[in-house]
């Protein structure tokens, strides 16, 4: 899969997200977004995470000529409501609190944007998540090692302690990790058989 008529670009210094790429031969180049990653009340967790991964492959395109931008926003979602990034070691010992013993749901929007079309494709995938009962000795331990501050919900499940949590995955476990690479590879592969539609179009 590494050979694509135009650039690809990802919108995100993830390294889980990265490694999940360039696991499947894709080579990119990484520009991180700056797009505001606020949710929006009012709307469902899957529309948060789609229009929040919009949001930053949109950000991206708007500074290039050519290629196809990848956004992407993961969220933990417990009871409905919704557990980004922790803020401070004090946050992240609430959320892990808040999911021990539960299970919760995990989502992940992904978009493409194509710079010179300006053509956009997106979608929503969705993992449901047990975690085990924490003690509060490991809570302490997991936040104080500074692993949890940059992963939805405060945990991460491959190459980190967090996967010690984990009783159970139901769904995509790479969209745990941050990226569902199988519903990537369809949306990019209708991507780039629209714009190859669309060039033949422009030819006749």
């Amino acid at each position: 899969m590494s050979s694509f008529p135009t650039p690809l670009i990802l919108a995100s210094r993830s390294p889980r997200r990265k490694k999940l790429l360039h696991q499947i031969g894709l080579r990119f180049r990484i520009i991180p977004s700056g797009a505001d990653e606020t949710f929006q009340k009012g709307i469902s967790p899957a529309q948060n995470a789609r229009r929040v991964a919009l949001r930053k492959a949109r950000d991206v395109a708007g500074g290039l000529k050519n290629g196809i931008v990848i956004g992407a926003d993961t969220i933990v979602v417990l009871n409905r409501h919704i557990l980004g990034k922790p803020v401070s070691l004090k946050d992240a010992k609430r959320m892990l609190y808040l999911l021990s013993g539960k299970k919760h749901c995990v989502y992940t929007g992904i978009a493409l944007v194509d710079v010179r079309s300006r053509q956009e494709w997106s979608a929503v995938e969705r993992t449901f998540v047990k975690f085990r009962k924490l003690s509060s000795e490991e809570i302490d331990r997991y936040a104080a090692s500074g692993s949890p501050m940059d992963k939805a919900g405060a945990y991460g499940i491959q190459d980190d302690y967090g996967a010690v949590f984990v009783e159970e995955v139901n769904g995509c476990f790479n969209n745990v990790v941050g990226f569902p690479l199988a519903r990537f590879s369809l949306l990019l592969e209708s991507a780039l058989s629209s714009l190859r539609t669309k060039k033949k179009s422009l030819l006749l």
